[in-house]
């Protein structure tokens, strides 16, 4: 498997899918108050640019427009990510 397959694969199966149980999270909490606190708004946002963010990565890798360095780069921050979490 390579690099980029690893880094579609992680995006998608994993670091996508928990963004978007944290957006739901967030939204249930914010339903429960009936309104957000600044704190929840600046942390709704910061997920959903993350989500965006994640989405144009998996995009740059189907046309195939990162190369091998930025791959690794993104595939070795994504990994410390998942692990500090853990």
């Amino acid at each position: 498997m390579t690099s980029a397959e690893k880094l579609k694969n992680l995006l998608e199966l994993e670091v996508i899918p928990d963004l978007e149980v944290a957006i739901d999270e967030l939204f249930e909490q914010i339903d429960k108050a009936k309104s957000a606190s600044k704190e929840q708004k600046a942390d709704l946002e910061e997920l959903r640019e993350m989500r965006t963010e994640c989405f144009a990565i998996v995009e740059e890798l189907n046309r195939d427009e990162l190369d091998e360095d930025e791959i690794e780069e993104l595939l070795a921050e994504l990994v410390e990510m998942k692990t500090e979490e853990e």
